[in-house]
C-alpha cells in the first residue's frame, strides 16, 4: 500500500460476506491500489474477511479498517494478524481503535481509559508480533508469560490506527505506522488531522513516513442527484451517533445536536442539508468523484478508500469507477 496517491475500496459491513471475493477480485482487475475490510458492529467480520480477500486476490494490499482494540484481548489480536501475516507476505496492513462508542458499550466493553486501551493494545500487539514475551499488567490488559508461537518473519505488519478525536490522533503519530481517518470526513479535517498527528510524531520522535487513509462513503453516476441520494442514509446512519471531532472541525455539531435532539436519525435523514453530503462524502459524476478524490489528496491523504454505495450496486459502482473515475487521477 506504497503508492503515493493511492485509491482504495473498502468493503465489508453493507457488502454481504458472501459477495466479498468476487467484489475484490474485480477491484484488483480494474486497477484499485487496496481494499479494505470494515469491521463496524455487528456487520461482517474484519479478520475474517481480509482473509477470504487475499486468497481470492493476488498481488492487492489489504488492509483491516478497522478492528477493535477491546473486542479482542491484544494476544488473539496479534495471533490473527501473525497467522494472516504469514499465509500472505506483505500485503496486510492492520488497522487498530477503539471502535464506535455506542457499539462497544452495546457489548459492555468500553474500557476505563480509551487512550490506555489503544496504546497498550498497539504496542503490545506490535512486540508480540516481534516474537517477545510479555509479563505485565496494564490500566486495561494483563499479560502472563503470553509469546506467540509463530511471530512474524522479516516483513512486519503496519498498523494503522483508525482515530479521530485530537489526543488519539496525536497517539496515532506517536506509535503508529499510519493513520485511518473515518467516513464522513472533510478536507478540513484531513488537514486538521495531519497536524495533531505531526505533534504526536514529534513526541514520539518518528521520522518515518506515517501514511494517512481516509474512507469516504462513494456513489458514481452519470444523474448527480442519483449519486447523491445514494450516500444519504449512510451519512445519516453515521452521523447518528452525534457529534466529534470530524463535525466539530466541520463547524456543523450544534446543527447535528439539535436536528438528532428532534427526532433522531429519521429527522436526520429528512433535514441533512445538501452541502453536508457534498463536503462529507464522495458523490456525484465521474468526472466530480475524480476532483473529490483529488481534493482529498491535496488536502494530507496518502489514499482515499472508497466505501461504495448503493451496497446491492458494489459491482457497477467498481467498474464504472476503474472506467471512468480512476482514468481522471492521472497524478497517480
Amino acid at each position: 500500500m506504497e503508492n503515493e496517491r493511492g485509491i482504495g475500496l473498502v468493503l465489508g459491513s453493507s457488502v454481504a460476506p458472501e459477495r466479498l471475493s468476487a467484489a475484490a477480485a474485480g477491484a484488483e482487475a480494474g486497477g484499485f491500489d487496496e481494499l479494505w475490510l470494515a469491521e463496524d458492529f455487528f456487520f461482517t467480520g474484519g479478520i475474517s474477511a481480509a482473509t477470504a480477500v487475499l486468497a481470492a486476490t493476488n498481488r492487492i494490499g489489504v488492509g483491516l479498517g478497522v478492528v477493535s482494540a477491546v473486542a479482542r484481548h491484544p494476544a488473539l489480536l496479534a495471533m490473527e494478524i501473525a497467522t494472516v501475516s504469514r499465509m500472505f507476505p506483505g500485503r496486510l496492513t492492520a488497522g487498530v481503535g477503539l471502535g464506535v462508542p455506542a457499539w462497544i458499550r452495546q457489548m459492555g466493553l468500553y474500557p476505563p481509559t480509551a487512550l490506555g486501551a489503544v496504546r497498550e493494545c498497539v504496542t503490545g500487539v506490535r512486540r508480540l508480533l516481534r516474537g517477545e514475551e510479555l509479563t505485565e499488567q496494564g490500566r486495561v490488559f494483563e499479560f502472563d508469560r503470553v509469546r506467540l508461537t509463530y511471530p512474524e518473519g522479516d516483513q512486519p505488519t503496519p498498523i494503522h490506527m483508525g482515530v479521530s478525536g485530537p489526543k488519539m490522533l496525536r497517539l496515532s503519530g506517536e506509535i503508529a505506522d499510519g493513520t485511518v481517518l473515518s467516513v464522513a470526513a472533510s478536507t478540513e479535517y484531513v488537514q486538521w488531522a495531519r497536524e495533531r498527528i505531526e505533534e504526536g510524531r514529534a513526541i514520539g520522535g518518528r521520522t518515518a513516513k506515517h501514511r494517512v487513509t481516509v474512507f469516504a462513503l462513494y456513489s458514481v453516476d452519470g444523474d448527480e442527484d442519483v449519486a447523491r441520494a445514494a450516500v444519504r442514509r449512510p451519512l445519516a446512519f453515521y452521523k447518528s451517533n452525534g457529534p466529534n471531532a470530524l463535525t466539530d472541525v466541520a463547524g456543523i455539531s450544534d446543527q447535528l445536536r439539535d436536528i438528532l435532539d428532534r427526532g433522531g436519525y429519521d429527522r436526520l435523514v429528512e433535514e441533512m442539508p445538501e452541502s453536508w453530503v457534498e463536503r462529507l462524502t464522495i458523490a456525484g459524476t465521474p468526472e466530480h468523484c475524480a476532483a473529490r478524490i483529488r481534493a482529498f489528496h491535496e488536502a494530507g491523504a496518502d489514499s482515499v478508500a472508497l466505501f461504495p454505495m448503493p451496497s446491492d450496486q458494489v459491482d457497477r459502482v467498481v467498474r464504472l469507477t476503474a472506467d471512468e473515475v480512476l482514468p481522471r487521477l492521472t497524478d497517480r
